[in-house]
């Protein structure tokens, strides 16, 4: 394991390896208590896949560092719907397609002109910290070495192409509704509930689906700093097949 980085912005800093015990349970090893209960650093590489892809989401939620509240300093000033911590996910310039600018926020409150991630699949991961430690995106002293290999991880390994499980011109998923409501009912709804309005600080699932690309991350990798199971080692066509259910649930609670 890669030593940890020492220093994260805003906060106290992490202990240095060689004052922190890592205990192997299981096979995952537990960080040090700087970072939320969630965060066991797993061994597995579709495990690791998983948490890059929540580093993607929201990386300061997956590591328990504080929120950011300047706008990030790449973020355009033509975009003036968007400031603060949302200007730091990566998500939020290259999009939950992975596409950015070529992709589902092309148009809309998130419209940057900043492009993708997708030209970087297969990449070597070294060569993916690289560009993200440089000084454009201001990351290097914000996560440890291990969040920033799982998130390359996530970028070389494991983007999915979304154009083939969610119609682009209606934002409909290409998925069995029949299927999908089996699936939800013995998986999804012990959380959501059966109409997928239980979680109280959580809008109508139903209401979400405006926005397929997101939904479809956060079903095949989870939601960041929460306990929502990742289906990335099944099908992709389950989650398309959950998103057509979804979408026919209650919009508002």
């Amino acid at each position: 394991m890669s030593i940890l980085r020492t220093n994260r912005k805003g906060g106290a800093p992490v202990l240095v390896l060689a004052a922190v015990a890592l205990v192997a349970f299981g096979g995952m090893a537990l960080v040090d208590a700087k970072q939320t209960s969630a965060q066991e650093l797993v061994s597995s590489e579709a495990g690791r896949i998983a948490r890059g892809a929540k580093l993607y989401d929201k990386w300061y939620a997956v590591t328990g560092a504080e929120k950011p509240t300047e706008t990030h300093q790449a973020w355009p000033d033509s975009n003036t719907q968007k400031s603060g911590d949302t200007t730091w996910r990566c998500k939020s310039c290259h999009g939950w397609d992975n596409l950015g600018a070529d992709g589902a926020y092309a148009t809309g409150s998130y419209q940057t002109g900043i492009t993708g991630v997708r030209g970087m699949a297969g990449a070597e991961p070294a060569a993916i910290v690289a560009v993200m430690t440089d000084q454009t995106h201001g990351l290097a002293d914000l996560m440890d070495d291990q969040d920033f290999e799982d998130l390359a991880l996530f970028i070389s390994k494991g983007q999915v192409d979304m154009d083939r499980y969610i119609d682009r011109a209606s934002n409909a998923p290409k998925g069995d509704v029949a299927k999908g409501g089996a699936y939800f009912e013995t998986v999804c709804a012990g959380c959501h509930g059966a109409q997928g309005t239980k979680i109280k600080d959580m809008d109508a699932l139903g209401g979400l689906m405006g926005n397929p690309w997101e939904i479809m991350h956060k079903i095949t990798f989870g939601q960041p700093d929460e306990d929502m199971p990742a289906l990335y080692m099944f099908d992709r066509q389950v989650a398309a097949d959950i998103m057509a259910y979804a979408a026919t649930l209650p919009k508002e609670k």
